[in-house]
């Protein structure tokens, strides 16, 4: 399995290429673009991406004097026709500095681009939400190489689905950023914390009421709370405890290292960490951190997953269920953790 990794500076190349990368992907907004369409919107993290073409043109030159693959976010769910225009040259030009892909979700691009004889390959972003075999063939049949799997979907529907299209690479999310709605439904921008932040971070303020006037009684009341609290509390884990780390460094948030074993049986072509706007830190560490389980897999499952529970030091982040991109991998885990022999076939 490869692991591919974000960027959103040149200078993070070396670093995550030497940590074990073996992809990275990046996205570009231009003072021409912004000029043009007074919006950074092109990709789906509009304010985590490189400024310039010059910057794309080193950071191609990089990635290959490195060894890596280079792939390029255009990931907005839809494109005007002017802008479509526009992204099809940066497209053109991405091709002609060696670029390995372009990572699209507007399917009206993908059949363009398709359409023309450029050297690098087409992967479809998560935000598609190509979620079963028949939307698979689809984008397949507009010109897709890979598909990336959005976050909330199982692993069984993952194996299916790598099982029908064994002419298509699949890659799945491995750490990092969750998602409070469906992404691929979901029409607004990440914005950073000093413009607001995630719009599903919003803390709306309200009050219960019965339908049939009456008052909510004490025990109505309790749960209702309680299910608030519950809720804020899978929030949290959800934005990777509240954005923190472990001492060592290591990044919380939702994760799937335990699925590694898996994926490798099933034959999960890529492993993709999330954050193209967080820190270098944090990235490098999850580089580091999904590069030592990979290097396992060679292993026993059952001590794969008990490597990678125990990696972070923080079990009851993992027996919660709640830091998990894939929770049903937790009932396997517990059965390891209480020496029984795991029955893998009824992972959903």
């Amino acid at each position: 399995m490869k692991i591919v990794a974000p960027i959103s500076r040149i200078e993070e190349i070396a670093p995550l290429a030497a940590a074990g990368a073996d992809e990275l992907y990046c996205s570009v907004v231009s003072p021409r673009w912004l000029e043009r369409f007074h919006t950074s919107g092109i990709s789906r993290r509009a304010f985590a991406n490189l400024p310039d073409y010059a910057d794309l043109e080193r950071a191609a030159r990089l990635a290959d004097e490195h060894g890596i693959r280079l792939s390029l976010a255009l990931n907005a769910q839809h494109y005007s026709a002017e802008q479509l225009e526009a992204a099809l040259q940066i497209v053109a030009d991405f091709d002609s500095l060696g670029g390995a892909a372009v990572i699209a979700g507007d399917p009206l691009l993908i059949s363009i681009l398709s359409r023309h004889s450029f050297r690098l390959r087409i992967h479809v972003s998560s935000i598609a939400g190509c979620r079963n075999s028949e939307t698979a063939a689809f984008y397949r049949d507009l010109g897709a190489h890979r598909i990336i799997f959005p976050r909330d979907i199982t692993l069984k529907e993952m194996a299916v689905m790598i099982d029908r299209h064994r002419d298509l690479e699949f890659e799945s999310f491995v750490l990092n950023d969750g998602c409070v709605y469906e992404e691929g439904l979901c029409h607004t921008i990440h914005l950073p914390a000093k413009l607001g932040g995630p719009i599903c971070l919003d803390q709306y303020q309200g009050e219960f009421r019965r339908l049939d006037g009456q008052p909510l009684s004490l025990e109505e009341q309790a749960a209702l709370q309680n299910n608030e609290q519950d809720y804020q509390n899978w929030l949290w884990y959800r934005f990777g405890c509240g954005f923190t780390m472990t001492p060592a460094g290591l990044p919380y948030g939702p994760c799937a290292l335990c699925a590694l074993p898996e994926w490798e049986t099933v034959g999960l072509h890529s492993i993709k960490i999330a954050g193209r706007d967080a820190p270098l830190a944090r990235k490098l560490k999850g580089v580091e951190m999904v590069n030592a389980v990979r290097a396992r897999l060679d292993q026993n499952p059952s001590d794969i997953r008990r490597f990678a529970r125990d990696i972070r030091q923080t079990p009851d982040h993992c027996a919660s269920g709640r830091m998990c991109y894939y929770p049903m991998t937790l009932p396997v885990r517990k059965e390891e953790e209480n020496n029984l022999t795991p029955d893998v076939s009824e992972i959903p």
